[in-house]
């Protein structure tokens, strides 16, 4: 528990982007959405925590600066105005997990981050994990764990 708190208190804010290509972009300094755009014209940037099921993607205005602490997707100019399908959702999940993972922001304090994402089927909802198991990982992340359970005399 302490662990997270603790290296997050020394690590430093950036705004995270994934680029179509599954890389990781991350900004330490405020950088506004048209100097990267500039850069992949056939592109928009949409923030992840405005990202909906069945919802039209909507592009963050080009006048803006990206957030740190904030993750943003670069999508192709025709996903704009596109509602999001559960498959595209999750599929952005997973390459937005995976570039994390990549880059070991994750790995320097022990913890990994869930992406997770809900998905309504004939009205029944349900919750999915893209990528990471929220703990640290040992024994080569197998998970390999024995509890040691003791009696305290009174």
């Amino acid at each position: 528990m302490g662990i997270c708190s603790s290296c997050e208190s020394t690590h430093v804010a950036t705004a995270k982007l994934i680029l179509q290509d599954g890389r990781l972009q991350e900004f330490s300094y405020p950088v506004k959405v048209s100097f990267v755009l500039a850069k992949i014209p056939t592109f928009f940037i949409c923030n992840a925590d405005e990202m909906e099921f069945d919802d039209v993607v909507s592009a963050v205005n080009d006048d803006e600066e990206l957030q740190p602490g904030q993750l943003y997707f670069a999508l192709p100019l025709s996903w704009l105005k596109h509602p999001l399908q559960p498959e595209e959702m999750a599929a952005l999940a997973v390459k937005a997990s995976s570039a994390l993972m990549k880059s070991g922001g994750a790995e320097k304090c022990g913890c990994h981050k869930k992406l997770v994402f809900s998905v309504e089927n004939d009205g029944k909802s349900s919750r999915k994990v893209a990528a990471g198991d929220g703990g640290p990982r040992r024994n080569g992340g197998r998970g390999k764990f024995s509890a040691r359970l003791g009696a305290i005399p009174e």
